[in-house]
């Protein structure tokens, strides 16, 4: 393992106590979505992981099947130098691939393939309601018939429901203060410490590029989600898990 792998590895596990502090229960999300796999897809499936990161999907998957291959796309170029590296470990099992999903081509590095399963956890709520619908769409046209999608995510409660809005904030709130308090970062300090490793610094301009024209966080809800994937022809589409205004979405194509 080189110097720069070991440093990427130590800080993916930063990473990862990072998400957890503004995601209550984030493994319990993966592991949801690990256990449906094992039902539907192959042994040997091809998964997509959508708006990667640095692959915390792809490294759970993998490290649960072992004839499973990832494909992990992803716009960020500092997040993917830092998946490359920390998850060198799965070798030929595991692809980065640069995609902006925003454009419509993105399928086109699967270079044909077609996978069983497409994931995504905590990215796609980015995404404006005209670009996510068309990204299930997309997603939609390259899975093979009974291949699965899971989105999980954090999905606003709709206007109207106050102590829903409210339990989901105090947990966002008390997940935090219990998880910085044991030393998790913030996302702020976590990123200042990518940035200022000398292998990682020169990416920071290219990533400020891509992502400075984009806009805010549009906060859709569950049911809107769920209507997305139904009109893109998925055959089934809902929740299979829930912790208040945290989701897992399934739908089977």
């Amino acid at each position: 393992m080189t110097a720069v792998s070991a440093w990427a590895a130590a800080h993916l596990d930063a990473w990862d106590r990072q998400q957890a502090a503004y995601i209550n229960r984030r493994e319990d999300r993966f592991a949801i979505m690990l256990d449906v796999l094992a039902e539907t897809v192959p042994a040997d499936a091809l998964v997509v992981d959508l708006a990667c990161g640095p692959g915390s999907i792809s490294t759970r998957v993998l490290d649960r099947f072992p004839r499973m291959t990832c494909v992990a796309v992803d716009y960020d170029p500092l997040l993917l130098e830092l998946g490359r590296h920390a998850l060198a470990r799965h070798g030929g099992r595991l692809t980065f691939r640069e995609a902006d999903l925003w454009d419509p081509a993105w399928t086109e590095v699967l270079d044909g393939r077609r996978p069983h399963a497409v994931l995504s956890s905590t990215a796609l709520h980015w995404l404006p309601a005209d670009v996510l619908a068309r990204v299930y769409r997309d997603a939609a046209s390259v899975l093979r018939p009974g291949g699965v999608l899971m989105n999980a995510d954090h999905l606003r409660q709709p206007a109207g429901r106050p102590l829903f809005e409210e339990l989901g904030r105090r947990d966002d709130a008390a997940t935090q203060a219990r998880d910085h308090a044991a030393g998790a970062l913030s996302w702020d300090a976590w990123f200042a410490e990518l940035v200022a490793h000398p292998h990682f610094a020169p990416l920071a301009p290219e990533r400020e590029r891509r992502f400075a024209p984009r806009p805010p966080n549009p906060d859709l809800g569950l049911d809107f989600h769920v209507s997305a994937l139904r009109a893109a022809q998925f055959a089934e589409a809902g929740p299979v898990w829930q912790h208040l205004d945290d989701y897992v979405v399934l739908a089977q194509r």
